[in-house]
């Protein structure tokens, strides 16, 4: 995409100007750069949306995954925990019960720490494939606005050389397959 912010409207000037040339087919032609400007402008900022969605889906599946790793690191202590009051309990008969009780206790946090351990790493996937999807969708758009800015260029051709049409109808070809190529990236 081009840096220039202003590159629609100076497409939109030259195709004010050809309006009032009296040549039909020079107006054609800079309508259509204008469009496609227009159009490539559009793609460029999905483009970039989808990039940036996909950084920050990918972001949060790293911050699930420590999460996950956090979960899992307490619910291994709460498990050495357990085996210690069981193993207090055996060898300790005065205090077996006391031992036992404790036991039992950790055994049951346990339980609810490794559900919400898995929970977690169920959302870093999710959060993954997510970031997959947005990161293609990313590239597709980048071969989309391509295609359209090929297509700018292959019809400011037309322009000049007065006359010839087919440059415009290849930059309308390219034009409708960065349309295309734009629809199937949000149709995975």
């Amino acid at each position: 995409m081009s840096d220039i912010p202003t590159e629609p409207y100076e497409h939109a000037e030259h195709a004010h100007h050809a309006a009032h040339s009296g040549d039909d087919f020079l107006a054609k032609v800079t309508i259509t750069v204008a469009v496609l400007a227009v159009i490539a402008a559009t793609i460029g900022s999905l483009e970039t949306m989808a990039s940036g969605a996909a950084i920050a889906a990918k972001n949060e599946a790293v911050l699930h995954q420590n999460r996950a790793s956090d979960t899992w690191a307490f619910y291994q202590a709460r498990s050495i925990k357990k085996n210690l009051y069981e193993v207090a309990s055996a060898s300790t008969p005065d205090h077996r019960d006391e031992f036992a009780a404790k036991a039992r206790q950790y055994d049951g946090e346990s339980a609810a720490i490794k559900t919400k351990a898995e929970d977690l790493e169920r959302q870093t996937e999710a959060d993954l494939l997510t970031g997959e999807v947005l990161e293609h969708r990313h590239h597709v758009l980048t071969v989309a606005a391509t295609f359209l800015h090929c297509a700018i260029a292959v019809a400011t051709m037309a322009l000049v050389a007065r006359r010839r049409h087919w440059p415009w109808y290849v930059s309308l070809g390219l034009g409708t397959a960065g349309i295309v190529t734009t629809a199937s990236a949000y149709l995975v």
